[in-house]
Formats: structure tokens, sequence, C-alpha cells
């Protein structure tokens, strides 16, 4: 329940560094769930953080490697930081994993055109902080 609301919070950019929270426990109660840290990872990259998003989207590959959902997230992470030949392959691997019709169409435009703009990111107090080793982070 943690990481539903956390996940759709930071997806419609409210209430972001409680959001961040709420998935980041998810996390910590759930290390394996490929589905929740695969949350985290779109969480940063909806806050502008690629390269945690990256980090964080690859481990939920490693956990659920069929899913096309979480592959087409870490396309959209590696085109953002400049990977653009492994984000094309995350997009055909996730087209391949037969996704939702809608989302198959957005995933064929990436592939055709790759990600146009960067889109602005929503605006977090967390997202700036420095980490502090103490709390996980």
């Amino acid at each position: 329940m943690l990481n539903y609301l956390g996940y759709s919070w930071v997806d419609q950019g409210l209430n972001l560094d409680e959001g961040m929270r709420m998935i980041k426990r998810s996390v910590e109660q759930r290390p394996d769930d490929g589905y929740i840290v695969d949350s985290l990872g779109w969480a940063w990259y909806r806050v502008g953080n690629y390269d945690e998003a990256v980090k964080q989207l690859e481990r939920a590959v490693e956990l659920k490697p069929v899913d096309p959902t979480i592959n087409d997230h870490l396309g959209d992470a590696y085109w953002r930081v400049g990977r653009t030949l492994e984000a094309k392959f995350q997009w055909a691997h996730a087209r391949d994993l037969k996704p939702e019709p809608d989302d198959l169409k957005k995933i064929e435009e990436k592939l055709k055109s790759g990600l146009a703009n960067v889109p602005q990111p929503a605006p977090s107090a967390d997202a700036d902080k420095p980490k502090n080793p103490r709390d996980g982070g």
C-alpha cells in the first residue's frame, strides 16, 4: 500500500517528499520485489535524478527481467543519461515482452524517435539533499 500511494503521488508530481519516503520504506521492507524497486527507480526518474534512476531500474530488471514496463522504464532512464544504444535495446526488449497495446504504441514511437525533450523534474526538497549514510540514503 505504501508503494502504490507513494508511486501514484510521485508519478503525478504530488507530495513528492512524502511519496519518495513511502517508496523507500517499501523497498526496505521488500528489497527483492522488482515492482517496488521499479517504483523507486521511476520516482528518481520523475524528480530528475537519472543516475539514481538507472541504478534502481537496472536492479528492478534483474529482479523482474520479463516485465515490459520495467524494461521500458530502464530504457527511458538510459536515454536520459546518454546511453542511447542501451535505451533502444531495452525498448526493443520491452516491445517483445508483449506490453499492453497503449504502451506498445509508446514504445514503438520511442524506438523510432527516442525521447524528445527532457521532462521538467518535479520539484523536491529531497532530490537535492546530500545523502546521509546513517539514514540509508
